[in-house]
């Protein structure tokens, strides 16, 4: 014992008397006690060298259980999951839960085949998608993603349990699906997921530049696995909306199906259910819920197989309402030949002064204002636009000299503001008079 050990010595108390307060008795317990707790001590395991490392949920389950004396529950078969198709394989990352089927390419969503994907031209999607690194990818080669997860904020709580891909293979459309049956156990999904990846050319989702991609990217990180691979990336989400948000309003996925593709689901489940499903799956190990979340997964995929077929070819896919969308996003990318015969071919196809206003911005960005103005002047017979009489002011004001013809247009209001209306007017006015005077 130490000089600084307060601990009471037994021996030593009796030969000197106890101090006062302490007595016999509680000698006697105290010693009784210390007896117990150097026995116990004794008899204790040596303490670990190191934390174990983690283990799985149902490793850890299975020691509880067998610690309490409860009887261990038999591990799930490894074959079908509840009739969801789902079979289990063995991976140097733990078991990966996945559902494999091959669909012809002759297969159609709607009124929309799917062969035509695999020959979409690469450099329209990239036009499409105003990213020029999707020019040098092969559509054959495409990787399609979609996720189902337990929420839409993202972060570091959210998690996907059920990754859905598709790839062409032997001339067939092959669609995998991997389920997470247990928390914790993302890993095989992942190390899948970034194998399919590296083989692949491109990826293609629906919102995944946001959400998926984003979201699985960070389940790889709380995973404590490789980062998944780069490929360039077409969301179709922004393409959609491109073409068919001034006609259609919602470019949602299931808006585009029934209006695009002539798809109508029958017995979808609605978003707001998928992840409270999925907890009740965790809750009760029963996946009777589950196959409705997987056929809407199935069908989310094989719709953006057919929409990337539809872009591939868009001037023969695409009803003559959206063309003029067509050759503003081409004008936007900078392919302007492009864009000019896509708006002769509306102008033709009788889609009237939108079409016009659309060739007349072509013409003005190739340097034609010639074409330009008679265009502007055309559609203006039809539309009551103030910014489309203040660019055919311009041209008649820079390009023809024709100021007071731009001046009536400036009269008739062009959309901005006092300050800058009055200086443009005042000008016009000016010009105007010096012209008359010659």
């Amino acid at each position: 014992m130490g000089r600084g050990d307060s601990r009471i010595a037994p021996s030593a108390a009796v030969g000197r008397g106890f101090p006062e307060g302490l007595t016999e008795a509680k000698v006697a317990a105290a010693v009784a006690w210390k007896s117990k707790l150097d026995r116990f001590v004794a008899g204790s395991p040596p303490k670990p060298e190191a934390s174990p490392a983690p283990q799985p949920l149902a490793d850890l389950r299975e020691k509880m259980a067998r610690l309490l004396g409860q009887e261990v529950a038999p591990k799930p078969p490894s074959t079908a999951l509840d009739g969801l198709d789902f079979v289990e394989e063995e991976t140097p990352f733990g078991p990966l839960h996945v559902r494999r089927r091959r669909i012809e390419l002759s297969a159609r969503v709607g009124r929309t085949e799917l062969r035509p994907a695999a020959q979409a031209a690469p450099e329209v999607l990239a036009l499409l998608a105003l990213d020029p690194k999707l020019a040098d990818c092969e559509p054959r080669r495409a990787l399609y993603l979609d996720t189902e997860t337990t929420g839409l904020a993202g972060g570091a709580g959210t998690v996907a349990f059920l990754v859905g891909l598709s790839f062409l293979e032997e001339g067939e459309l092959v669609l995998e699906q991997f389920l997470l049956r247990r928390l914790g156990e993302e890993a095989p999904i992942v190390a899948r997921l970034s194998q399919r990846i590296e083989e692949a050319s491109m990826l293609v989702s629906f919102n995944g530049k946001s959400f998926d991609v984003p979201l699985l990217r960070t389940r790889a990180v709380m995973s404590r696995m490789p980062a998944l691979p780069d490929r360039p990336h077409l969301d179709l989400v922004h393409v959609a909306r491109r073409l068919h948000k001034r006609r259609l309003g919602s470019c949602s996925l299931t808006s585009l199906e029934q209006r695009i593709l002539g798809f109508q689901r029958h017995g979808d489940i609605p978003s707001s259910e998928i992840a409270p499903r999925y907890a009740h799956y965790l809750r009760t190990e029963d996946a009777s819920g589950l196959r409705p979340i997987v056929e809407h997964n199935d069908w989310d995929i094989a719709s953006m197989v057919a929409l990337v077929g539809l872009y591939g070819e868009p001037l023969e896919s695409l009803d003559v309402a959206d063309w003029i969308a067509l050759a503003g996003t081409l004008r936007r990318a900078g392919s302007l030949e492009r864009a000019q015969e896509v708006a002769e071919a509306a102008i033709t196809a009788g889609a009237g002064a939108e079409a016009l206003r659309m060739r007349g911005e072509i013409a003005k960005a190739r340097g034609d204002k010639a074409l330009a103005l008679a265009d502007f002047a055309r559609a203006l017979d039809e539309l009551d636009d103030p910014g489309l009489r203040l660019e055919l002011a311009k041209l008649y004001e820079h390009h023809a000299k024709e100021f007071e013809a731009a001046l009536r247009l400036v009269e008739q209001g062009t959309g901005e503001d006092q300050e800058a209306w009055t200086r443009r007017h005042t000008r016009l006015l000016e010009k105007s008079r010096r012209s008359r005077g010659r």
